[in-house]
């Protein structure tokens, strides 16, 4: 495929860039920053007219087959709300109208974990998490995320043969992250608000992946994550510390994610194949 992935340069960004090439695909990457080189172009995703030119095709190229948008501010506290909010609903919305408006059908995008409630100051409806139950936003950040899917949808009723694809990613993490994982051991506390999860950047790129060669038709929403957390500490033990009274919707082995991957698994075939564990000696 020709692709068009917004965000290339962030710690997701540039990981997908690296394993969609090297998968054959062809990649421009875009962003707001970063160096001049092969396939990648500066790009204000809040001016709409250079979205559209720039998925139109650059200098001269084919346009793109499909569109992979990570671009954001990445997380609450970093900017202002109403600078978070202005930035990311504005690019997001500019994003998937001029790809719908170029022919352009199958988009796969960066929703947030976040959507689930984090951090889980209220606890839960029930674990493991999936997308079954309603979005409980409880930041700006995590507002504009449930806006997006919203957004999707009716995109998606317009144009029945639009695939738009969210990714509620998980905490992402690099391999030189792992390090510090054992100290979360220490208190059950400091990872609660994402029910201890994570996602390795390759395992999202490979999501990435499974989402662009499905382009199933309408709009799904899948939790990515990995497939265990990031603990030693049996889940039955954290639960019974943290969250005493959360409903067990299924039996889970002891260091499972709680953040359900079983949607991901069954209709992408996705298969998270790195864990912390495999890069933290004694784990």
């Amino acid at each position: 495929m020709r692709i068009a992935l917004t965000g290339s340069t962030g710690k997701l960004g540039a990981v997908v860039l690296r394993e969609l090439r090297s998968h054959g695909h062809d990649v421009t990457g875009f962003d707001v920053v970063g160096a001049r080189g092969a396939g990648f172009v500066q790009l204000d995703l809040t001016d709409y007219g250079q979205v559209v030119d720039a998925f139109s095709g650059v200098d001269r190229s084919a346009p793109f087959d499909a569109v992979v948008h990570l671009a954001a501010v990445p997380a609450p506290g970093l900017r202002t709300d109403v600078a978070t909010f202005h930035n990311n609903m504005t690019a997001t919305f500019n994003v998937f109208w001029a790809a719908v408006r170029l022919g352009i059908r199958t988009l796969v995008y960066a929703s947030s974990e976040t959507v689930l409630g984090l951090p889980f100051d209220t606890p839960p409806p029930y674990v493991p998490v999936d997308e079954e139950y309603a979005p409980r936003p409880e930041s700006v950040y995590s507002i504009v995320k449930t806006l997006e899917e919203q957004l999707s949808r009716e995109l998606v009723r317009w144009h029945p043969d639009l695939s738009i694809s969210a990714l509620r990613f998980s905490n992402v993490m690099a391999p030189e992250d792992y390090a510090a994982f054992p100290a979360f051991d220490d208190d059950a506390t400091a990872r609660k608000w994402n029910l201890w999860g994570y996602i390795d950047a390759r395992d999202g790129a490979q999501a990435i992946e499974r989402a662009l060669d499905a382009a199933l038709p309408g709009f799904e929403a899948y939790m990515i994550a990995a497939a265990d957390t990031v603990m030693t500490r049996p889940n039955q033990e954290l639960l019974d510390e943290v969250f005493p009274g959360v409903a067990q919707a299924r039996a889970f082995a002891p260091n499972e994610t709680l953040l359900s991957i079983d949607k991901a698994r069954r209709m992408l075939g996705f298969d998270p194949q790195h864990t912390w564990r495999s890069h933290v000696s004694g784990s």
